[in-house]
């Protein structure tokens, strides 16, 4: 009998659906210092991803100080489990300047709608992928890439407007971040805009969700970066 059972349980495991892999990042905080290129703090930002159902919620908040001049980001996306873009919400102030919009993706129609919301701002629609995705949307659809072994390919992603974007990957390198010597992947960020373009660095850590470590941003007083605070 137990040389009859035997194969019919191990038909039956076999049968059974394989178990999915835990879901990358699904209820994450992360806190960052903005330093100076000299290494001075000059604020924090956080990044905040969380999985409900058959959606995301990413937010990233970034708040920092120069002599004269104050920044304070705001950015919220929510998306489709697939990493397709919902909604996206930026809210701004550099200095004097303050901007406030918000983007919503219409998949079937192919559009995205972009309604400017300070000052009773008008609305303009844009075309858009059945799966798009904005900046903060491709970020983390970049760590699930990369975690898996992949690059994306050059495409547009959005922030307000669209922009092309491409990627450049490093491969892997020792950085310092906040004192601490750590391996990181590297990944260099090109994008460009009807009338703007940048370029920008990503260290992300060699684990199962490719933590970001370090992220290098170019301005006109230097290289800034947020360094990950563990």
């Amino acid at each position: 009998m137990k040389a009859l059972l035997l194969p019919i349980a191990a038909c039956l495991a076999l049968a059974q659906p394989p178990k999915a892999p835990p879901e990358p990042f699904a209820d994450e905080s992360l806190r960052y210092t903005v330093n100076w290129p000299s290494g001075l703090g000059l604020g924090e930002a956080q990044f905040l991803a969380k999985r409900t159902g058959d959606r995301w919620r990413f937010a990233l908040s970034l708040d920092a100080a120069i002599p004269g001049f104050m920044v304070s980001d705001s950015y919220q996306s929510t998306a489709e489990k697939d990493f397709c873009s919902v909604e996206f919400v930026k809210t701004s102030s550099h200095g004097q300047k303050k901007t406030s919009e918000r983007l919503v993706f219409d998949a079937q129609k192919g559009i995205a709608t972009r309604q400017t919301l300070i000052n009773d701002g008008g609305k303009s629609e844009v075309a858009a992928p059945g799966c798009a995705r904005d900046a903060l949307t491709f970020f983390y659809f970049l760590r699930r890439e990369l975690s898996q072994g992949r690059i994306p390919p050059p495409q547009a992603v959005f922030f307000g407007a669209p922009y092309q974007l491409k990627l450049d990957y490093g491969g892997a390198q020792s950085i310092r971040v906040n004192d601490r010597r750590v391996e990181a992947e590297r990944v260099r960020v090109s994008l460009k805009g009807q009338a703007s373009e940048t370029n920008f660095e990503l260290f992300l850590a060699r684990d199962a969700v490719r933590t970001p470590l370090m992220i290098r941003v170019p301005f006109a007083a230097g290289v800034f970066s947020l360094e990950l605070v563990r």
